[in-house]
């Protein structure tokens, strides 16, 4: 017995949910525009917190990045993503990737989604190339504005190294343009954490908590320094690796290890993601 599929006139499985509908659903969102007043706002906290506290010191006789974060607007850019790769930026990536499949579930619109109808892989197609798209906006916007900022406030000058010497500024931007590169491929692994809890769970804040929360505990666990080397199979162990870009001769080795094990790990969470949702009842 033969089966047919009876289906529109000029209907096109991969037409539906195009990404710039999804992409203006998710950038009118609240949650998106807090977001990105939040790390818009960084800047100007620590243009602040120097002004205040005057020019950063050494400690221990040890010069760090971030006691050359005045000497020009390229290393105030340099600071702020330093520190904000650890924690601040790892929000963003899950909230954008978390929240997506996790939210529509909540409205109980996913099934009507499904039932448009969108094939589900298109559907987490669009959200997942959305919410990473997102997330490397947040990314950018973060130098962006601080080298804007730090500019106006301390000048266009050279990237001053913290171990001697400096960077044009069209090296130095060539540099930033690099971290901005690895930080995002580093936080891959928390966007497949975060995609995937979405789209197991109908509780946005448990994705994105979650999501968080492993993150964290991957971050304990690299500073066990009793693993050893298993600390080399960690994401956490690599995440700042990027600082070798920041040399005068920059030093690809970490990053390169860092970026294998990061993409590694993503890609297996979003065959998860994808695999379980294929399988998935959804009815709500």
């Amino acid at each position: 017995m033969s089966t047919l599929t009876e289906v529109a006139p000029g209907y096109q499985a991969g037409r539906t949910l195009p990404l710039r509908v999804e992409l203006v659903r998710q950038f009118k969102r609240r949650r998106t525009l807090v977001m990105g007043g939040i790390l818009a706002a960084l800047p100007f906290v620590l243009l602040i917190a120097f002004a205040i506290g005057g020019e950063p010191g050494g400690r221990n006789d040890q010069v760090t990045l971030m006691d050359t974060a005045t000497a020009s607007g390229a290393n105030f850019a340099a600071v702020n993503l330093f520190v904000s790769a650890g924690f601040l930026l790892v929000i963003p990536v899950a909230l954008f990737c978390g929240d997506t499949v996790a939210s529509e579930a909540g409205w109980s619109s996913l099934r009507y989604l499904l039932a448009a109808p969108v094939p589900r892989a298109r559907l987490l197609w669009s959200k997942l190339v959305v919410g990473l798209g997102l997330s490397l906006a947040a990314m950018v916007l973060l130098p962006v504005v601080a080298l804007a900022v730090g500019s106006a406030a301390y000048g266009w000058g050279p990237l001053e190294l913290p171990t001697g010497g400096s960077l044009d500024p069209a090296t130095a931007a060539q540099r930033l343009v690099i971290v901005v590169g690895y930080v995002f491929v580093s936080q891959l692994v928390t966007a497949g954490l975060a995609f995937w809890l979405s789209t197991k769970t109908d509780a946005p804040l448990g994705a994105v908590g979650g999501a968080v929360g492993l993150t964290i505990v991957g971050n304990v666990l690299d500073a066990v320094t009793a693993l050893g080397d298993w600390r080399d199979f960690l994401p956490a162990h690599w995440q700042f690796a990027w600082a070798d870009a920041v040399q005068p001769t920059p030093e690809w080795s970490g990053m390169i290890q860092g970026t294998a094990v990061s993409v590694t790990y993503a890609l297996v969470l979003f065959a998860l993601a994808f695999r379980g949702f294929a399988r998935k009842d959804v009815v709500s």
